[in-house]
């Protein structure tokens, strides 16, 4: 694992539980929610399917807490770069370029997020859609500073469709991560500016 923090695993050395969310996005992104039993996530970290519940109550609890760390994790990159000042296109290739990488360095998470939404409780697909709510608007703001005469609705409709750019990468592994990094940044830069 790394020593930086990422959307599931703090610090240098995972943690059973982060082993576990680690593990679960890998299954859950190959063969879907809904293809992944307990007893799977268990052997893919070495203990038996039942042991899971002694960090989780359900697999319903280990997609709710990966889509709520994965949620926070965008909007606190999002507002640390937005809180961090330069102009208003400094800021929006920063976000840019975070989006891409997270994008790029957890495939597997984009995977789980983009088609398991349907599959959290009402509760935490509640709050996942605050957080997510949250993100665009730190993009909607930026995108805003940076296309001046944009409104709010084009803004957060470009928001979108960039992200369903970036997005796109688990699909799309023509190029080099750092070559796809850099067409990804010059594209969704260029379809942002294009948009005024």
């Amino acid at each position: 694992m790394s020593a930086n923090p990422t959307p599931l695993v703090n610090g240098e050395k995972a943690n059973r539980r982060e082993q576990i969310l680690a593990a679960a996005a890998e299954l859950f992104a190959h063969h879907g929610f809904h293809g992944v039993g307990i007893d799977d996530i268990g052997a893919a970290v070495g203990i038996s399917g039942p042991a899971l519940y002694r960090h989780f109550r359900s697999k319903d609890a280990i997609l709710g807490e990966m889509l709520n760390s994965i949620s926070h994790y965008l909007l606190e990159g999002g507002t640390a770069r937005a809180d961090a000042g330069g102009t208003p296109d400094e800021l929006l290739a920063a976000l840019v370029r975070f989006h891409v990488d997270f994008a790029l360095d957890h495939p597997a998470l984009i995977t789980v997020q983009e088609r398991n939404l349907a599959n959290l409780t009402d509760g935490d697909r509640k709050q996942v859609r605050a957080l997510q709510r949250q993100y665009v608007e730190v993009w909607v703001r930026a995108i805003r500073e940076a296309v001046p005469g944009l409104g709010e609705r084009q803004a957060r409709s470009a928001a979108h469709a960039v992200f369903g750019l970036i997005n796109s990468t688990p699909y799309n592994r023509h190029l080099g991560d750092g070559e796809l990094s850099d067409l990804l940044c010059r594209l969704a830069l260029g379809a942002l500016s294009a948009a005024s």
